[in-house]
């Protein structure tokens, strides 16, 4: 393979990779945790967007619990958006294990 081509195929990788962090950063992931009482949303930039809490979760006698079921909730989606991120990347770069 030329040089030339070598250069031609590094620059469309880097159009699309950098098209495909646009479009997960659009994206939206939502978890739960506590059989659904606390719902996170996060996006594809790792940006909290939504909290929603179920009024039954808030029990002043157990605040430690509620925070527990945010955090929960905030991770798993947290792990999802980084999945999805790193499956579309990976698709793209052909399993080249380039840093993003």
């Amino acid at each position: 393979m030329d040089m030339k081509k070598m250069m031609k195929q590094a620059q469309k990788m880097q159009r699309e990779a950098a098209l495909a962090q646009e479009e997960i950063a659009g994206m939206e992931f939502t978890a739960t945790a506590g059989g659904g009482m606390v719902q996170a949303t996060v996006t594809g930039g790792m940006e909290v967007k939504a909290i929603v809490i179920d009024p039954e979760a808030m029990d002043p006698e157990d605040a430690e619990m509620l925070q527990d079921m945010v955090v929960a909730a905030v991770n798993e989606a947290l792990r999802q958006a980084t999945e999805a991120s790193n499956a579309r990347m990976n698709g793209i770069m052909g399993g080249m294990n380039l840093p993003f």
